[in-house]
């Protein structure tokens, strides 16, 4: 264990914790942003998987990251406004429209895979495209800070700048009030004249784009190739991060360093004597876990909104408003 505890604490660890968060923070903001809106998305795993497929393709035929970029983020803003096409007009259930995304994204890039490129498995036959690595600047030379955090690739640094744009988004823009506005209350939202269909296509629309960063990443910054349901349970997992984090972006950025973290060390753990089958489940145990954790807090705090109802007297605060009323009259 001791290679393994060094490695652990060490600076290519803490690298790797970043690399391996980004493809969890992007589709974590994307849950966030419909879950405020009152419309959870649970499609990021085929948002992600499309935008995947179609960047590299992108890249692949055209030798442009830029067209390749706008087509990823194209195909995750279709996705997520073909999921509010399905639950706002169509009135599917939105869990049930968003699964069948899923379904349908997995059996898409299979079939387009095979029809570009014969293979069924992956477009390691394709000459695609990556995102570049960026050293920053001063930092670069700073001992252990410059080792952890200079080097990665521009989509990382992206998604830790995607977190205050989340916050300035959601709480400092009208867009921002009124999608939250129709979360909490959306026939309130509807009274003061807000298009509380129109506020959730953005939210949606919002949703996928995230999602199609995570995409862009996994297929063009992670590797430098796509592969059938590359994926692997990130989007479900970055539902668990955006809970965990109580869809607010620090508590977002944290919950998905705790997953990358958890990966992390079960990428590391694969070089020991273990069975893979065990290092693969590692981080889905520890999603189930913290939902756990997060589950009995949450009705431990229900409980005592109980406790305190129960104690609650109505006609103590009638005679409370009474009193001030005359008092005011008075006055």
């Amino acid at each position: 264990m001791n290679p393994l505890l060094s490695s652990i604490f060490s600076t290519g660890f803490a690298f790797a914790i970043l690399r391996v968060m980004t493809p969890l923070l992007f589709p974590a903001l994307g849950v966030a942003v419909s879950e405020l809106a009152g419309s959870v998305n649970i499609a990021l795993e085929g948002i992600m998987l499309i935008s995947a497929f179609f960047g590299v393709i992108v890249s692949a035929f055209t030798g442009s990251l830029f067209l390749a970029l706008i087509a990823g983020l194209a195909a995750g803003i279709l996705m997520g406004a073909l999921l509010a096409y399905f639950h706002l007009k169509m009135k599917a259930d939105i869990i049930l429209g968003a699964i069948a995304l899923n379904m349908f994204a997995a059996g898409m890039t299979i079939f387009l895979l095979f029809l570009f490129t014969g293979d069924k498995g992956s477009t390691s036959s394709l000459q695609s495209l990556v995102f570049p690595e960026i050293d920053i600047p001063l930092l670069k030379s700073i001992p252990v800070i410059g080792e952890i955090f200079s080097g990665h690739n521009v989509l990382t640094y992206v998604s830790l700048l995607a977190v205050p744009f989340f916050y300035v988004l959601m709480f400092k823009t009208p867009l921002g009030l009124r999608i939250r506005a129709v979360g909490q209350n959306p026939h309130a939202a509807e009274s003061v004249g807000i298009n509380v269909d129109r506020i959730k296509l953005y939210a949606l629309m919002l949703s996928g784009m995230f999602g199609a960063f995570g995409g862009l990443y996994l297929s063009m910054g992670y590797v430098s190739w796509f592969s059938r349901d590359m994926t692997a349970g990130r989007g479900f997992i970055a539902i668990a991060a955006a809970t965990l984090g109580g869809n607010m972006p620090v508590g977002i950025l944290l919950s998905s360093l705790l997953f990358g973290f958890v990966n992390s060390i079960a990428i590391y753990i694969a070089s020991l004597n273990v069975p893979s089958e065990l290092i693969q489940m590692i981080p889905y145990l520890v999603t189930l876990i913290a939902l756990a954790v997060f589950a009995i807090r949450a009705q431990r705090k229900r409980d005592k909104v109980g406790e305190v109802l129960e104690h609650f007297d109505p006609e103590a605060v009638k005679a409370v408003v009474k009193d001030v009323i005359e008092t005011e009259g008075d006055i």
